[in-house]
C-alpha cells in the first residue's frame, strides 16, 4: 500500500481558550466599590468609559478610558470607582492554559482602535449568545439563549483569542508603575487587612499560625507584617491572640463554660497556658475576671 501522500500538519495554538467564566458590562455609580476576590483563572478590565482604581495583590492602580489590566490567576484583586466619574467597565474571565499567557502578568494595555474593535465585537457576540444580566457583579452565570445565531460562542471564543494575539504582537504597553495610585493602595491595604482580621476571626474556635495568614492572602512574610501593622498598630499574632482572649471574656460573662472547656474551644493547649496568655493581655486572671462580672451583675 503506498504511502498517504497528504501529509496533515496539526495547527498550532498560541492561545487556547476553553472556557468563559464570566462576561459582564458594567455602568458603576461614582461611589461603587468592590471588595475584592481572588480566583484560579484569567480576568482581564477594561474602561470603556471614565476611570477607575484598581487594585492587584498589594499595588492600586489608576486606569483611563481605554485602558485593560489582566489579574492573573490566584491574584487578589478588585475595583473602585473614584467617586469623581461613573465608569463604565468590561469585565471577562475566562480558562486558558497556555503557557504563552505568562506575557500578561503585571501588565496594562492601552488599546487601539482595531483591538477595541475586537473586544466589541466579543460582547456583541456574548450579548447575542447568553442571557441578560450582564451588570450584576454577584451573577457570573452565563445562561445560554435559545434563539441564539450559529456560531455565536464559537465566535466569543475567536475574537478573545485573537485580542489575546494582537495584545501579544504590540509594542503598546503601559507600564503598571504609569499608572501606580498611592490612595488607591492605601485604600487596597485596608481592604486586604479588613480580610486579613474577618480571616482571624472566623477562626478563633482553631487554631492558625502566621505562615497561613499570610499565603492565604498571597502576600510575603514581611509585607504581610508590615501593612498589618500600618493599618492596627498591632503585629498578627498578638491581635489574633487578642481576639481569643476577647471571645473568652464574653464566654465567662455567659456562665455557659468553665475555664477548662473555654480553653478547650479556643484550642489552647491546657487551661493554663490559657489563664497565662488572659492575664497577659487582661491584667488579671479568668478567675478574678469573673469576679468582678459577678461583682458588677
Amino acid at each position: 500500500m503506498a504511502d498517504d501522500p497528504f501529509v496533515r500538519t496539526r495547527l498550532q495554538e498560541t492561545f487556547a481558550v476553553k472556557d468563559i467564566i464570566s462576561l459582564h458590562y458594567f455602568e458603576f455609580s461614582k461611589d461603587f466599590a468592590f471588595e475584592g476576590e481572588k480566583h484560579d483563572f484569567w480576568e482581564f478590565v477594561y474602561v470603556d468609559k471614565g476611570e477607575i482604581e484598581v487594585f492587584a495583590d498589594t499595588e492600586g492602580y489608576c486606569l483611563h478610558q481605554g485602558d485593560v489590566i489582566f489579574h492573573k490567576p490566584n491574584e487578589f484583586h478588585g475595583v473602585w470607582a473614584n467617586r469623581r466619574i461613573a465608569p463604565n467597565v468590561i469585565i471577562i474571565s475566562f480558562v486558558c492554559h497556555s503557557k504563552e499567557m505568562a506575557f500578561f502578568e503585571n501588565k496594562i494595555f492601552t488599546l487601539n482602535n482595531p483591538q477595541r474593535e475586537m473586544l466589541a465585537q466579543l460582547m456583541k457576540n456574548g450579548f447575542a449568545a447568553f442571557h441578560p444580566p450582564f451588570d450584576d457583579p454577584r451573577n457570573h452565570t452565563l445562561t445560554r439563549r435559545g434563539d441564539a445565531p450559529i456560531g455565536s460562542e464559537h465566535l466569543i471564543k475567536l475574537y478573545l483569542e485573537l485580542f489575546l494575539i494582537r495584545l501579544r504582537e504590540t509594542n503598546d504597553l503601559t507600564k503598571r508603575e504609569q499608572r501606580l495610585s498611592a490612595p488607591t493602595k492605601q485604600r487596597s491595604e485596608a481592604e486586604l487587612v479588613n480580610r486579613m482580621r474577618d480571616y482571624m476571626e472566623q477562626n478563633l474556635y482553631g487554631e492558625i499560625r502566621l505562615e497561613q495568614v499570610y499565603k492565604t492572602f498571597n502576600l510575603s512574610k514581611s509585607h504581610a507584617l508590615t501593612i498589618f501593622k500600618a493599618q492596627t498598630g498591632e503585629g498578627i499574632m498578638k491581635y489574633y491572640r487578642k481576639l481569643k482572649i476577647e471571645q473568652a471574656k464574653k464566654m465567662i460573662r455567659e456562665q455557659r463554660h468553665n475555664f477548662t472547656e473555654i480553653a478547650a474551644l479556643l484550642h489552647y493547649s491546657s487551661v493554663h497556658t490559657f489563664s497565662r496568655h488572659f492575664k497577659s493581655f487582661a491584667g488579671m486572671s479568668p478567675s478574678e475576671y469573673a469576679r468582678t462580672v459577678i461583682a458588677r451583675m
